[in-house]
């Protein structure tokens, strides 16, 4: 199985359902790429049409990669390794696959399921395995991914919700991100044995 991640800057909404550009955010780059790691992640694409804030991007992977920073937490280094910073995700595609986006099974996340079919993730954890293309899993900043990303996506997965029924879903992507990848490829849930 090959997986990726996406973090996705643009095309996104915000509040009021208009499609923008968001900001690059330090601690999301950090916490993605090493919860990316953790879990067996390829790559972690970063996708920005900005050329300023991918240069950013590249100067905090630097850093960590084979700057001073990887002298004094060479951890980092290992996680920040799996970082690509790309214009867009059509780049994304083409880096993972010869064909495309043909060549990728595109999976989503979203905080609501904008009334779309979705997978829950005991049902995904099992599809994982057996997908015959590159798995990217889309993880959108802002207030999410558009609905075009959404629609063309081969798999959509569930909502992630709290037993607390808090009425409160707004997870930042990060945090997102690691609960995605322990539900899809972590040891089991409580009680259960590990693989």
């Amino acid at each position: 199985m090959r997986l990726a991640l996406a973090l996705v800057h643009y095309p996104v909404l915000d509040r009021s359902g208009g499609t923008v550009t968001t900001a690059i955010t330090n601690l999301d780059l950090h916490d993605m790429a090493r919860s990316a790691r953790t879990y067996g992640a390829e790559r972690l694409f970063v996708v920005h049409p900005v050329a300023a804030q991918r240069a950013l991007a590249e100067r905090i992977r630097e850093h960590w990669v084979s700057g001073s920073g990887k002298r004094r937490i060479p951890d980092r280094a290992v996680a920040l390794d799996v970082l690509s910073v790309v214009s867009s995700i059509e780049d994304v595609y083409a880096a993972m696959s010869g064909a495309g986006r043909a060549g990728v099974e595109v999976w989503t996340t979203a905080a609501a399921s904008r009334g779309l079919p979705v997978t829950g993730y005991a049902a995904a954890r099992g599809l994982l395995p057996q997908a015959e293309r590159p798995v990217l899993i889309l993880f959108g900043t802002g207030w999410g991914l558009t609905p075009e990303l959404i629609a063309d996506a081969d798999l959509r997965l569930e909502p992630i919700r709290s037993a607390a029924d808090t009425g409160y879903n707004h997870l930042s992507v990060r945090a997102a991100c690691a609960i995605t990848l322990d539900r899809l490829l972590g040891g089991g849930a409580p009680g259960e044995p590990a693989r």
